[in-house]
């Protein structure tokens, strides 16, 4: 499995106060594009966020894995688990994209892998119809508890099956999402997805995911049998 950098320029965009840095990634006629929420201790470099966004690029989905803290902010552990701030500067990220000659007109999604859920379900709950989509690998949605009913965009919840303490907190928070909603449990599976083929699986099934809810005009998902 390749975990190199995807193909993207890097890029900075301003959140209230201070600089983020990403990377844009961006495939011919993208129908859409993903915002990735690092998990604690991550960021744009990610190689597990990265292979999935390589994958989503070549699904045709405009990607952009972004730092939503700074260097600095990082090493601070209050920070990393302020879930109010992640989620104020996911929003940020959000309005950058939605005004980028190159992104503007696509729809939006998230992706959220650990505290980085918890940002995406709680920017998703204030954005609105403006996101068409949530993935979360491994996350913590639970995190952002009182924001989960309020979550208008469907929501896939993708867990390890050896990560019981993590998909007990996924399951309570399916249970308190209103809108379409899905908790995959992948079979062997730990926090991490270190496991052979689990982070393909996690790959395929975001990528199924997106495209389902995001590659159709107001959101509307193809008919399935």
């Amino acid at each position: 499995m390749d975990h190199t950098v995807i193909a993207g320029r890097e890029v900075s965009l301003r959140a209230p106060g201070v600089p983020l840095k990403g990377i844009l990634g961006l495939p011919p006629r993208a129908y859409g594009v993903v915002l990735f929420a690092h998990g604690s201790g991550s960021g744009r470099l990610s190689p597990r966020n990265n292979f999935v966004a390589r994958h989503l690029q070549e699904a045709g989905l405009a990607t952009l894995l972004l730092d939503l803290l700074t260097e600095r902010e990082a090493g601070d552990r209050a920070l990393v688990f302020d879930v109010d701030l992640l989620a104020e500067r996911l929003l940020s990220a959000t309005d950058w994209v939605e005004q980028r000659p190159e992104t503007r007109g696509l729809r939006v999604g998230y992706f959220g892998a650990s505290t980085g859920a918890a940002a995406a379900v709680q920017a998703a709950a204030r954005a609105g119809t403006r996101i068409g989509a949530i993935v979360s690998r491994g996350g913590r949605p639970d995190l952002a508890l009182g924001y989960l009913p309020q979550v208008q965009a469907p929501t896939l919840l993708i867990v390890g099956q050896r990560d019981e303490p993590v998909l007990e907190l996924n399951r309570q928070a399916h249970a308190l999402l209103r809108g379409p909603k899905e908790l995959v449990v992948v079979p062997g599976a730990t926090h991490l997805f270190e496991e052979p083929g689990a982070l393909e699986q996690v790959a395929d099934l975001a990528a199924h995911w997106f495209t389902r809810w995001l590659a159709h005009p107001g959101g509307a998902p193809p008919t399935t049998s």
